[in-house]
């Protein structure tokens, strides 16, 4: 696993880890393709890694030159994805997965700019579900992430605009309830909300706020590092993922006491323990997301829990099939790592 190489100095008391992400669309949480992102993680040795891949097209035997988690997830191949998660599978005790419900994400984002406090975010998020509706609570969600998101086509002021906006109308649409309390807490903290416009309109932001990725990648390493060996993680490459924010990764995990040695760029195809991170996201997040859309598939859920982060980012009562008894068996990350941005 960890050996002398180059000039890299890996130790043998070092774990190396291959991820990669599925569900990505960028600062879009609100109007994608998916709900859940998903960041998957795979330790094993690389030969290992390489022989399970080979058994996986043995068993699909499909003519594509690279295989995706779409393949495993067709019901002809159900008998694959299950001996690929089963207990004494080739994952099974070598992976993980962090998830991030993307709605509940832009709540927590929201709270944590405009009230200054995390905590506000699942009481605004569980009480604005069930007393706006849907129709409504859509159009709060769309208006926090036009705020929170770096890109703005419109006028300078208008991400904030729209969002005081929608935030009054549904104060007084819903006046009396406890989400209308919470409403108007958000209401009083318009300073706040154009500081931060200020900020983002006055140069390049370094961390988007509402980018799942960043925060998955250090909550990943805490997980990897929490029985004190450090740790290096292998991901495939993407334009997130530019050296500055690499940099701000591997600080803001050591500030927290995270013992990640190094995060390393490769390219997928050409690394097998990221190729199988590539499945178990894909895989994960398709399963997260038949959860949110009560379409749950109860022996996948199964199947999937023991892989799943139990300090991943979820505000829906569902997160408790998911989670089950994952968060007795994970190590908890050593900072509140979901803050972290």
């Amino acid at each position: 696993m960890g050996h002398e190489t180059g000039g890299c100095g890996v130790t043998w008391n070092d774990l190396e880890v291959g991820c990669d992400e599925s569900g990505s669309d960028g600062e879009n949480l609100t109007g994608g393709n998916t709900d859940v992102f998903a960041h998957a993680s795979v330790r094993l040795p690389v030969d290992a890694a390489a022989g399970y891949l080979r058994e996986v097209r043995d068993r699909i035997r499909s003519p594509a030159e690279e295989y995706k988690a779409n393949h495993l997830l067709r019901e002809k191949h159900r008998a694959v994805l299950e001996w690929l998660l089963a207990p004494g599978g080739p994952l099974h005790g070598t992976a993980h997965v962090h998830l991030t419900e993307k709605a509940f994400f832009v709540v927590d984002r929201t709270a944590d700019l405009l009230l200054g406090d995390g905590g506000e975010a699942l009481p605004l998020y569980r009480e604005g579900r069930r007393t706006l509706g849907e129709e409504h609570w859509r159009e709060f969600l769309q208006a926090a992430n036009r705020l929170l998101r770096v890109r703005n086509d419109g006028e300078p002021s208008e991400p904030a605009e729209r969002f005081f906006r929608t935030v009054d109308a549904l104060r007084r649409a819903h006046a009396g309830t406890r989400a209308a309390a919470v409403l108007g807490r958000l209401a009083a903290a318009r300073s706040r909300a154009d500081a931060y416009r200020a900020r983002i309109d006055a140069g390049p932001t370094l961390v988007p706020v509402l980018n799942p990725l960043l925060p998955a990648i250090v909550a990943t390493a805490a997980y990897w590092s929490a029985g004190g060996r450090r740790v290096r993680l292998v991901h495939d490459r993407q334009n997130m993922l530019t050296p500055e924010r690499i940099a701000w990764i591997e600080e803001t995990a050591r500030r927290s006491g995270i013992r990640l040695a190094e995060l390393r760029l490769v390219v997928a195809r050409e690394d097998p323990r990221v190729q199988l991170a590539d499945f178990l996201a894909g895989i994960a997040r398709k399963i997260a997301d038949d959860e949110l859309g009560g379409r749950a598939d109860p022996a996948l859920t199964a199947l999937l829990r023991p892989y799943v982060d139990a300090a991943s980012v979820w505000g829906e009562d569902v997160a408790r099939a998911l989670l089950g008894s994952a968060g007795a068996t994970c190590p908890e990350p050593s900072a509140d790592i979901n803050s972290a941005v």
